[in-house]
């Protein structure tokens, strides 16, 4: 059957060429119509508390995100201004500052005390900026960069949605940069290895095109994430150059065994390719199938998307590539010279007189390996991987020099609760080690005031149809042991004045990630083990 298929494109492959190419059009317009989704936290199980807090929200409040905006030397009047101006950016559901509480004339010293602790230290004020979508809606972003835009240097943007915009800006501007740097390594190392200039531009361009057509393809998912757009076209030239190179090897060999008759040499290269590759590539598709029992979605969005590019480059493999090695014949072998990298004969034979001493070897360096492997700390904040200099991480270092603060929880409860009964709850988060200072609707409006005095428009940003929402101010920076103690403290708190109270925002977020992805990794592992021992078995 593959025989008869081989012997086909040899005599088509012209036809085979034109289509592959004309495919890339589709591929393409897939490929720039796929969303990137920059938001990591966004894969979390929408079973999740956090999660499900997130989306009441957006369904009560119409807001999914918030950003805290630290205002240095400026005056009061002149903040009102850029405090108007903020609100008018699209998707700003609205910002919180002092004002809403009382005018300006009044001095600060006057204000409630969680409400002057909370949004002025010195020369230094804070603004909350509320959005109506969540954390990493394309209209969020949108937002972000408008409001950079309007502050300048007047003031700093902190909060999760600031950190995802940065990093779509520099995946958008990186990784075109670091693809082109493994082409380029991929090149030397072919030209390096094998006795024809030609040939490594050949695989190269066969490994391109498989990779936009899985690229093209993620247009059926709607949309991926950034990591699994930034690793795939790296993962999958690796993980498919094999296939070519055996291919290669392959036609040489029967062009010898069937003296010169480049047509059959390649049919049977081909059937012996997809004999040898189908085996090799369902052992690694398993392994990227494993992915997809992660309760964390990323681990489904990789998976399926790598899966899809072995299986497509496989294709490729035996149609594109042969085509293009039948055309290039000629050019292939006029390019032909003695390889720069002489034989490994001497270096093999060595090894396989010596196996004894590197199976010691293996044994002795697996100690290590394993103490290094059950030892090695893996973090999940995500901004501690960009570098310092990139807007967010400035505004989260002056949020923290001029309030000592690093992010803020969200606290949900429902909105009959007894006046008394909140107060007490948000008097025992205060205790909270680490805690800053809460603040909800008495710590704006002052507690001497009733609830039922307070305006409709400073109600309607903290309560909703059903719930009302208080801030957390905390010391400690998001997926940090101490955060994720405070987490759960609080949360027991909460819960303990009311049994469906949830503590949700960027720091509740992280810590379930930590907590889902400890135990994924660990059935991943379980899994691609067993499904490639099954297969080899």
């Amino acid at each position: 059957m593959v025989i008869k298929f081989g012997k086909w494109l040899t005599r088509h492959k012209a036809v085979v060429l034109i289509i592959a190419f004309l495919l890339l059009i589709p591929a393409t317009i897939g490929y720039v119509s796929t969303r990137i989704n920059y938001d990591l936290l966004s894969y979390l199980p929408n079973s999740l508390e956090t999660v499900s807090g997130q989306d009441t929200m957006v369904d009560e409040f119409g807001m999914g995100a918030f950003s805290m905006i630290v205002v240095e030397d400026m005056e009061k009047k002149d903040i009102v201004a850029l405090k108007e101006k903020l609100k008018k950016v699209n998707h700003v559901e609205d910002v919180i500052w002092y004002d809403d509480a009382m005018d300006i004339t009044v001095p600060t010293e006057m204000l409630p005390d969680k409400l002057r602790e909370g949004l002025f230290n010195g020369n230094a004020t804070m603004m909350i900026a509320l959005f109506d979508n969540t954390t990493s809606a394309d209209s969020t972003m949108d937002a972000i960069t408008e409001m950079r835009g309007i502050v300048k240097k007047q003031a700093f943007i902190s909060g999760m949605s600031g950190v995802v915009t940065d990093i779509k800006n520099l995946a958008m501007a990186e990784m075109p940069i670091y693809v082109v740097v493994a082409a380029v390594l991929s090149l030397l190392i072919l030209l390096l290895t094998m006795d024809s200039l030609v040939t490594p531009f050949i695989f190269l361009l066969g490994i391109g095109m498989a990779i936009v057509y899985n690229m093209g393809t993620n247009m059926v998912f709607g949309e991926i994430s950034y990591i699994t757009q930034a690793l795939t076209a790296i993962l999958q030239l690796g993980v498919t150059m094999d296939y070519s190179i055996f291919l290669l090897e392959s036609y040489e060999a029967n062009k010898v065994r069937y003296d010169g008759d480049k047509n059959r040499a390649m049919a049977h290269a081909i059937s012996n390719t997809f004999t040898s590759v189908t085996s090799s590539s369902v052992t690694t598709i398993a392994g990227f199938a494993a992915l997809c029992f992660m309760t964390f979605k990323l681990g489904m969005d990789l998976g399926l998307v790598m899966a899809k590019g072995v299986i497509i480059g496989v294709l490729c493999c035996v149609t594109i590539l042969p085509a293009m090695i039948l055309i290039f014949d000629k050019p292939i072998e006029k390019t032909k010279h003695k390889p720069l990298i002489k034989s490994m004969d001497k270096v093999s034979a060595f090894i396989t007189k010596h196996y004894k001493v590197w199976i010691v070897a293996f044994l002795i360096l697996l100690i290590p390996a394993i103490y290094g492997n059950n030892h090695t700390k893996i973090y999940y904040n995500i901004a501690q991987s960009l570098p310092r200099s990139l807007p967010s991480n400035v505004a989260n270092s002056e949020l923290k020099d001029d309030f000592d603060m690093s992010t803020m929880h969200i606290v949900m409860v429902d909105k009959d609760m007894d006046a008394k009964e909140k107060k007490a709850m948000m008097s025992e988060i205060d205790d909270v080690k680490g805690v800053k200072w809460t603040l909800g609707l008495n710590s704006i409006v002052g507690s001497s005031i009733p609830e039922s005095m307070i305006p409709d428009d400073v109600k309607s940003m903290l309560q909703g149809k059903d719930t009302e929402l208080m801030f957390v101010c905390t010391k400690y920076e998001s997926a940090t042991p101490q955060v994720n103690k405070q987490i759960k403290q609080i949360d027991k708190i909460v819960k303990s004045y009311d049994k469906s109270g949830m503590v949700i925002g960027e720091a509740p977020l992280m810590k379930d990630l930590q907590d889902v992805t400890d135990i994924d990794l660990t059935r991943v592992n379980v899994i691609s083990i067993a499904a490639i021992f099954i297969i080899i078995l």
